[in-house]
């Protein structure tokens, strides 16, 4: 669907094509978007114990309808990708924005685990061809030097999700019922589609886009590295966020009013990772991947700890949602590496992090279920950041080599 080089704002085709303002509003459009995928991703996550009271399962089980969202992304994102390489991106963007608002509000009317299940996984299908495509949109628009910001304020919509979407969306399932929540986000994905069609220029498909050359990703060593570092060196965010609730109710005390508030310290945490570790990759994009692998280890190592106490594991809720860091840095390496294939190689990268998701909450379920402790969350996500780290230094090591 795209070319392999992305023109930048700066080019003669692009300068004055584009105005300040109307390269914010694009932002804004992709923004909301990506503020529905990130409120309807993550609400469950709150809501885990109600949704397990009223499906009859215990929450390790109820953890099911976050990995069958995480796989839906997984799944979908590679197959919608390559399906939409001929697609002008604009009515790609809406469709699958609309794919998301019928699976969302089906998730709050379906009876029973199983159906609940099956609609979490379909609502995650379109999730990782939106921020893929949305990524390479706003590089496109971006100025100079300035592409990893760019995607960065994509992705701040996802981050501004846990601030502000996430928290609203609980409260509303606490008061009207969990399941209340998908339809808030339903509603903002309908908003997206409307300000998609009004504010994204409309970009067509070079004349020789085409599924097969979208596949042409998959032949890069450098490619599948870059995703393995964030399927399993993100996952540690995901073990440890998926079951905060439980864990700080459990070990630190925390009343049930007071988990919007420790959700938002998460968002507080992922929109200043957003914001300054996008910027950190426009300057030192290879240092940035590393060093935030390092740090997410550290913060996940230190929960183990301060989860027993209410004040220090709330903050330190705050410090684990920095991770998300990693996000727009490894999105820019992505494009680096993916040749002709970005299309396909920017939706993968959302497939490495929902599977990262799926992963962390796994795993994380696992040590819960064979009596480890509410707290063995953290080791497991300290052990899946140290794995992130050991693929990203044979990743420095096999581009070294190979140039």
């Amino acid at each position: 669907m795209d070319s392999p080089v992305i023109p930048s704002s700066s080019s003669p085709a692009c300068a004055g094509s584009t105005s300040d303002r109307s390269f914010l509003k694009a932002l804004l459009a992709l923004g909301v978007g990506g503020f529905s995928i990130g409120t309807g991703e993550f609400v469950i996550m709150g809501l885990l114990p109600d949704a397990a009271r009223e499906l009859n399962v215990s929450i390790p089980t109820a953890g099911h309808l976050i990995s069958s969202y995480a796989m839906g992304v997984v799944i979908g994102a590679p197959v919608l990708a390559v399906l939409g390489a001929r697609m002008q991106r604009r009515q790609l963007l809406m469709a699958l924005m609309l794919l998301y608002a019928i699976g969302n509000f089906a998730s709050a009317v379906v009876p029973g685990y199983a159906n609940m299940v099956l609609m979490r996984f379909f609502s995650g299908l379109p999730h990782g061809t939106y921020f893929g495509v949305a990524a390479l949109v706003a590089a496109h628009l971006a100025p100079p030097g300035r592409r990893a910001q760019a995607v960065g304020y994509v992705m701040l919509g996802l981050t501004i999700a846990t601030l502000v979407g996430v928290p609203l969306a609980a409260g509303l399932g606490q008061w009207l019922g969990w399941r209340a929540a998908f339809a808030l986000v339903g509603a903002i994905a309908v908003l997206a589609v409307a300000l998609v069609w009004r504010w994204i220029p409309a970009l067509p498909a070079p004349a020789d886009a085409s599924p097969w050359r979208e596949l042409g990703a998959l032949r890069s060593k450098q490619v599948w590295l870059t995703l393995g570092i964030a399927a399993i060196g993100f996952g540690g965010m995901f073990s440890v966020f998926s079951y905060v609730k439980p864990t700080l109710m459990n070990l630190a005390g925390l009343p049930e009013q007071g988990v919007p508030f420790v959700l938002a310290l998460f968002g507080v945490g992922m929109v200043a990772g957003n914001l300054v570790g996008s910027r950190l990759a426009d300057k030192a994009l290879m240092p940035t991947i590393g060093g935030m692998l390092v740090w997410s280890g550290a913060v996940l190592l230190l929960f183990c700890f301060t989860s027993h106490y209410l004040w220090l594991g709330s903050f330190n809720v705050l410090l684990v949602g920095t991770a998300v860091a990693l996000g727009p840095a490894l999105q820019i390496r992505l494009m680096d590496v993916a040749g002709e294939a970005q299309t396909l190689a920017a939706a993968l990268n959302h497939s490495a992090f929902n599977l990262a998701n799926a992963l962390g909450a796994w795993l994380g379920g696992i040590t819960i279920s064979m009596g480890l402790g509410w707290e063995s969350t953290g080791w497991v996500g300290m052990l899946l950041a140290l794995g992130g780290l050991a693929i990203f230094g044979f990743a420095c090591a096999d581009k070294k080599r190979h140039g």
